[in-house]
């Protein structure tokens, strides 16, 4: 078992592991919507099969937000 950190949280996983299936191990929601960022690098998600990770990685899991206005009545 290696140690790794996902979202700041310490997590025991098996070794080889890419990112696609780390997020189908997590119950990451809508894949299609999230960044990942490996030791603060961005991963575009077309490398996603392909990054493998190691011993000590911390990854990310990014949901980006549109703002908006709030509009009230004074």
């Amino acid at each position: 078992m290696a140690k790794i950190i996902v979202n700041g949280e310490t997590q025991d996983v098996q070794l080889p592991l890419n990112i696609t299936e780390l997020i189908q191990k997590n119950n990451v929601q809508q894949p299609e919507m999230v960044s990942v960022q490996v030791n603060n690098d961005f991963i575009d998600n077309l490398d996603w099969d392909k990054i493998q990770i190691k011993e000590g990685d911390e990854v990310d899991f990014l949901y980006f937000m549109g703002g908006g206005a709030f509009w009230f009545k004074v």
